[in-house]
């Protein structure tokens, strides 16, 4: 009859010749309670890390329009930053149309600052890009600047009814945020 040690030369006296060890078990034990451990720790310090529900309440907005007539703009607030809602008359989008946009400094038509179909609503941030002031020209009386859209005291920045600077030294257009029609009278932005 062969020994155990004649049978496999790495067994010892004692082991078992199945291979698996009680200290294979209690290793593996280890390890997996150490897993547990780990995302029980690791689990809430990324949940932590995630936006606060304030500012997830404030991913998007929707705005009712029905009351701003061809002319009037309004402006809300989205994610702590000003938005310009403007209805654009016939002569202002005529106006808007008929510019070179390749004289711009920064080329864009007022149909790709708008929704299609909705060419008279333009929705930008209020924050001019030059160095984030809010310009002027939404609230009634207020200068709209040479091109009639929107002006910004600070530093002279001049945006035409498309919102596309036309003057001083912005280097970009308003931006045009995320927006969709819910409807013909509510817009949700974000």
């Amino acid at each position: 009859m062969a020994t155990v040690e004649q049978a496999d030369p790495l067994l010892k006296e004692g082991d078992n010749p199945d291979g698996v060890r009680r200290r294979d078990f209690i290793n593996i034990a280890a390890v997996s309670f150490a897993g547990v451990g780990a995302a029980a720790v690791v689990g809430p310090l990324v949940v932590q890390m995630g936006p606060p529900a304030d500012v997830l309440a404030l991913a998007s907005i929707e705005v009712d329009i029905s009351k701003v007539q061809p002319g009037q703009a309004i402006k809300t607030s989205w994610r702590k930053q000003p938005v310009f809602i403007r209805n654009l008359t016939e002569a202002e989008i005529e106006e808007a149309e008929s510019v070179d946009v390749s004289k711009l400094r920064d080329p864009e038509t007022l149909d790709e600052r708008t929704a299609e179909g909705k060419e008279n609503w333009l929705v930008t941030l209020g924050v001019c890009t030059h160095l984030g002031c809010v310009p002027l020209g939404v609230g009634e009386g207020e200068n709209k600047g040479e091109y009639g859209g929107y002006f910004c005291p600070c530093h002279g920045s001049h945006y035409d009814t498309a919102a596309r600077i036309r003057k001083g030294p912005a280097p970009t257009n308003l931006v045009v945020p995320e927006f969709e029609f819910m409807s013909d009278t509510v817009i949700r932005i974000g």
